[in-house]
């Protein structure tokens, strides 16, 4: 990302994570109940490489969680690029369940599967599967997964510039030795490195942090509405909150709202998606900037990412993701009230030219 000081709402990063599908089940149709646009592919011109000129080409992908807006569309932009390209794909959600994420990846090993993509999880919980994947000779492509393994392609967002973009905003609003809060929860690849960020940011403003609590669940918004609520009670002095991923800053949003000091608390949160978008346009929101991808179009690019690899082509072991910083003057300036209207506001977020070739049907939204 850039740094240079220009309006947030136009910022480009250079580069920029995050971090639902019940159980295990088939991919099937990519427009879900998210109010997002059913995915459309342009038609590819190359002929096929193997194993994809070999007939169907089957690949798993492990989730560590699928529940929330933010990762409903990202698998929606998987499941949309892996029907395009004919792969049957299988999709496994732990549930925020690391034990189970660990089992899932199991079976996607035993299942047959050609490439095993991993969305999200603890590397303490899944790295011997990964070793054991990789060892198996099926190609792994992990996103926001810490792993040493050599072979395994690694795919991200740019958490550090994502984080920096929203924090410079806030620098702005809030000013020098501001009393601030702080919703985050340790051991997330991403939110960590947002983390890092922070701490920076936190001693070079001379914040005083108030206050950090967060947890990350299968119901992340409504479980960390009573732990803000319960921090705002003791501090209700603080004027800016950061809550650096969405299901995080939704849950911050309600508990200042419940508390009822929208006009006094601003929150700076990272990720976005139509929720997203709604929640910080709506009156009297607290939630003032964000920053990140377009989640459907990651999750088609993680599966190009993984087509690529198979047929040899990919060449390379990280790929990372371009985005945006939004902020919600721009986004009421601009009348946008969803993903699709964001997506022709800011052309940046299209990750179409990102792991693609003429033999992949390129999803487009």
């Amino acid at each position: 990302m850039s740094r240079i000081r220009v309006p947030l709402a136009a910022l480009s990063l250079a580069s920029v994570s995050a971090l639902v599908l019940s159980g295990c089940s088939q991919s099937s149709d990519a427009s879900e109940k998210t109010g997002d646009t059913a995915a459309s592919a342009s038609a590819a011109t190359g002929k096929k490489p193997a194993p994809f000129s070999k007939g169907t080409v089957k690949v798993a992908l492990v989730r560590q969680s699928g529940a929330g807006d933010y990762f409903e569309q990202w698998g929606n932009g998987a499941k949309a690029q892996a029907k395009a390209l004919g792969v049957d794909l299988t999709v496994y959600d732990a549930q925020a369940d690391n034990a189970k994420q660990a089992t899932d990846l199991s079976s996607a090993i035993n299942s047959g599967a050609q490439a095993i993509i991993i969305d999200h999880g603890f590397p303490a919980t899944i790295q011997p599967e990964i070793d054991k994947a990789v060892k198996k000779g099926i190609k792994v492509v992990v996103y926001d997964v810490e792993t040493k393994t050599k072979g395994v392609v690694s795919t991200e967002q740019d958490d550090a510039s994502m984080a920096q973009a929203v924090l410079d905003v806030m620098a702005k609003s809030v000013g020098k030795n501001a009393k601030v809060g702080y919703v985050n929860v340790a051991g997330y690849a991403a939110l960590d490195k947002r983390n890092t960020v922070w701490a920076k940011e936190l001693a070079a403003q001379g914040w005083k942090q108030q206050f950090k609590v967060g947890k990350v669940t299968d119901s992340t918004a409504t479980d960390n509405v009573p732990l803000v609520s319960a921090a705002l009670t003791q501090h209700s002095d603080v004027t800016g909150i950061f809550a650096p991923y969405d299901e995080l800053a939704k849950g911050t949003v309600l508990a200042v709202q419940n508390k009822k000091l929208q006009d006094k608390v601003k929150v700076f949160g990272a990720d976005v998606s139509n929720a997203d978008i709604q929640n910080m346009t709506a009156a009297n929101s607290p939630w003032v900037a964000t920053a990140g991808t377009d989640p459907s179009a990651v999750g088609a690019a993680v599966v190009r990412t993984a087509a690529l690899e198979l047929a040899g082509q990919l060449n390379k072991d990280t790929v990372s993701f371009p985005a945006v910083a939004i902020t919600q003057d721009f986004l009421r300036k601009n009348k946008i009230e969803n993903m699709d209207q964001l997506r022709t506001a800011l052309p940046a977020l299209n990750l179409s030219k990102v792991s693609t070739a003429d033999w992949i049907p390129n999803v487009a939204h």
